[in-house]
């Protein structure tokens, strides 16, 4: 049984305030007394208060102190993400489409992927310096093989019998790269761009964590190290915010260019 969008925002938000009031409850000495911590401040201690969480990220954007520090976050993100997919999508297109090439080179790329890739992040400050760009390779390497994969399969995965009917009505192998590969390739590169948002935020903040004075990674590492709960959750707060914003405009994208894919509904009609 399929919901309406309206009932399905108040179920969203029913359980976004149940999740907060849930927080807001156990860490409040006054409204539940602690079954675990013998001092009743030590649960907002370890835990935080989502009022103060709150109050820290209002004050963060009315002072403007956040901007600077989002700005090379965000930064940082985008270009790991642009880079990393315009990588993934080029190379697993030429690997897809080059069966010697990808014979060549499958140990050494399956070598590459199960490297755990953060530990690249102390080598990347020694090439690119304790600026963005450091950041920036570290989130490449972690956006770059989600879109590789996913649009090699995509390119390995086109039905024969299209590609022969195609070859009949006499396409080229441009005509074929363009309205044979790329459409084929294109959903499974926007399945992998919601994953690749948050891998491409996740290298920007494991990079500022490790060396920058800028960043709100930089932020929440301060916070850390004065054993402030609740700037450290404000810092979540706000790269969460952010993280569904990208996501949300790749999911426009997507729309706008795959209007030729049928959506689920249309498909259960026909």
């Amino acid at each position: 049984m399929r919901i309406s969008r309206l009932k399905l925002r108040v179920y969203q938000l029913l359980v976004f305030a149940l999740v907060v009031g849930t927080w807001h409850v156990l860490t409040s000495p006054t409204l539940l007394p602690p079954f675990y911590f013998s001092n009743p401040d030590q649960a907002a201690f370890f835990f935080g208060e989502p009022w103060k969480v709150f109050v820290r990220v209002v004050e963060w954007f009315a002072t403007g102190e956040i901007f600077v520090h989002l700005g090379v976050t965000m930064f940082e993100t985008v270009a790991a993400f642009a880079i990393g997919t315009v990588g993934g999508l080029a190379i697993g297109m030429w690997l897809a489409l080059s069966p010697t090439a990808s014979a060549i080179l499958d140990p050494y790329v399956k070598a590459a992927n199960s490297m755990p890739r953060v530990i690249l992040a102390p080598i990347f400050s020694i090439w690119f310096g304790l600026g963005v760009w450091s950041k920036v390779a570290l989130g490449v390497t972690l956006v770059f093989f989600i879109v590789f994969f996913n649009v090699y399969r995509g390119v390995r995965e086109v039905s024969p019998n299209v590609l022969a009917s195609a070859r009949m009505l006499g396409a080229t192998k441009r005509q074929l790269l363009r309205h044979v590969y790329l459409p084929s390739a294109t959903s499974w590169v926007f399945s992998s761009l919601h994953t690749s948002v948050g891998l491409a935020f996740v290298g920007a903040v494991v990079g500022e964590y490790l060396g920058s004075a800028r960043g709100v990674g930089y932020l929440i590492l301060q916070a850390e190290g004065t054993f402030d709960v609740n700037t450290v959750f404000a810092g979540i707060v706000v790269l969460t915010a952010f993280a569904l914003a990208l996501d949300a405009l790749v999911g426009v994208i997507e729309k706008r260019l795959m209007k030729w894919q049928p959506r689920q509904g249309e498909t259960e009609k026909l």
